[in-house]
């Protein structure tokens, strides 16, 4: 188990897409597959994650259709998680995808800019 502190990193990006195709790349194995991961497996709630030749594996806790998926990484204290949420502008009709993560504070820059290629590659994917 991780002894470090992590504290909150919180990241907002503007997506020209809507909800319901942005929520399918933020829930589905096969979307998430496409932008945060390289391959991912399924069982139960267990997500297990596999980029190049590393594996993280991370427990689904809470979901709602079209608005949020939220992970707590099983290698992590049971008080931090990750969440994708969708938020639309009432007036402009833009969406938000709010990144919600929980990292080292020595960490957040480093994490930061992998969030930041990770979603310009689901911006790419989604043309937005």
């Amino acid at each position: 188990m991780n002894e470090e502190v992590h504290t909150k990193l919180e990241l907002e990006y503007t997506i020209k897409s809507s909800p319901k195709i942005l929520y399918f790349f933020l829930n589905a194995p096969n979307g998430l597959s496409e932008w945060f991961c390289d391959n991912i497996n399924v069982k139960d709630d267990i997500y297990t994650f596999c980029w190049d030749d590393e594996q993280r594996s991370a427990e689904l806790i809470s979901k709602k259709v079209n608005n949020y998926t939220q992970f707590r990484w099983l290698d992590l204290p049971q008080d931090t998680f990750f969440e994708f949420k969708l938020e639309v502008d009432d007036i402009t009709k833009d969406v938000a995808l709010i990144v919600t993560d929980f990292e080292p504070a020595n960490e957040h820059e480093n994490s930061k800019l992998l969030w930041d290629s990770q979603v310009t590659k689901l911006i790419q994917l989604v043309g937005g």
